[in-house]
């Protein structure tokens, strides 16, 4: 007969482990977890009382509390003290449980705002600098009602680049802006509901005098034949991806490589470099007409696109598919959309008159 092997005791199941929380771990307060980050991130009790506006004396009970209860728990304090004007210094257990209750926490405050978000108690909007000003004519619509339902309204700048990707990872929930899509159905928008504001090209903004080649129009298939001066990433580099393929950068004379488009006007402006920058029809439009002051002395060239595949820059608003359908017709999401609606057809409206 075989002997036994060691005992093994069952592991106690997520209830039974839940029921048998140490007293020492219930007391212990998302506060005084806060207060562990903050001191952590600041380096003395002093300093944490100041960024949480309290006394050093309830910064430093919170520590002597959170020390004693840990101590028992898993025998060792989170923090220890280093003399007058030291940081204090965080255990091995300490940083590990900043780690740990910094996540709470995140978890937590993630999931008050989600809730709040589907209860329609708040809305998170991303829009660039270039249509801020269409966003708040719109929210004029609904300004009234939104502060009568006390609902909170967000805003959140993005770069052009940034704007699909914090929309699909819910760091908003509508966006305004520009994004690349072919001519004809939004085949590369599919995981979003559009609505369409205008469809533009690009346009050339340059410091080069008119010529045969550089006149009031030129030709996608010319690009390689000029100095640019091009965005380091985002919309610009799709269409040029698209049109010369991934390795663009060495088919093209890249004169500056940039990151803000006011920058690249600067930089034109300061006669530093000869080129032509690639910017979006809207873009070159606010600097023809005076909206951009940067713009001024330089010259707009059209940008004929006579390249496959047919791009184009869509302008306009932006959800996550479906998710307007899920709420009633009432929700913050719902309204501010209806507000742009109206927004868009008066605009459109101006724009035909």
């Amino acid at each position: 007969m075989p002997l036994p092997g060691p005992l093994r005791l069952p592991s106690p199941d997520g209830r039974s482990r839940l029921l048998n929380t140490s007293a020492a771990l219930l007391d212990t307060t998302m506060d005084q977890l806060r207060t562990l980050v903050v001191v952590y991130e600041e380096g003395t009790a002093l300093r944490a009382a100041r960024a949480l506006g309290r006394e050093q004396s309830s910064v430093q009970k919170q520590l002597d509390t959170l020390n004693r209860n840990f101590r028992e728990l898993c025998g060792e304090q989170l923090v220890l003290k280093q003399g007058r004007g030291k940081d204090v210094l965080f255990t091995g257990s300490g940083k590990a449980f900043v780690e740990i209750a910094r996540k709470t926490l995140d978890d937590w405050l993630d999931g008050v705002d989600e809730s709040r978000r589907l209860l329609g108690e708040t809305i998170t909007v991303g829009t660039t600098r270039f249509t801020l000003g269409f966003l708040a004519n719109a929210a004029e619509h609904i300004s009234d009602e939104f502060h009568q339902r006390g609902v909170e309204l967000k805003i959140v700048h993005l770069r052009t680049r940034d704007l699909l990707s914090a929309l699909r990872d819910k760091q908003v929930d509508l966006v305004c802006g520009s994004a690349l899509t072919h001519s004809g159905p939004d085949e590369g928008l599919l995981p979003y509901d559009v609505m369409e504001w205008r469809r533009s090209g690009l346009t050339l903004v340059t410091n080069l005098p008119e010529s045969p080649l550089l006149g009031n129009s030129l030709g996608a298939r010319e690009l390689p034949t000029l100095p640019l001066v091009i965005p380091s990433s985002g919309l610009i580099s799709g269409f040029l991806r698209g049109w010369f393929g991934p390795e663009f950068r060495s088919k093209l004379d890249i004169a500056a490589e940039i990151d803000d488009v006011r920058y690249g006007f600067e930089l034109l402006r300061s006669d530093l470099l000869h080129a032509c920058m690639l910017v979006t029809q809207g873009i070159g439009e606010a600097a023809d007409d005076g909206r951009m002051p940067e713009g001024q002395g330089l010259r707009t060239v059209e940008l004929v696109n006579d390249l496959e595949p047919k791009l184009e820059v869509l302008v306009g608003a932006f959800t996550r598919r479906g998710e307007r359908e899920s709420y009633t017709p009432d929700h913050p999401l719902n309204r501010l959309w209806d507000a742009l609606s109206l927004e868009n057809a008066r605009w459109k409206g101006l724009e035909v008159s």
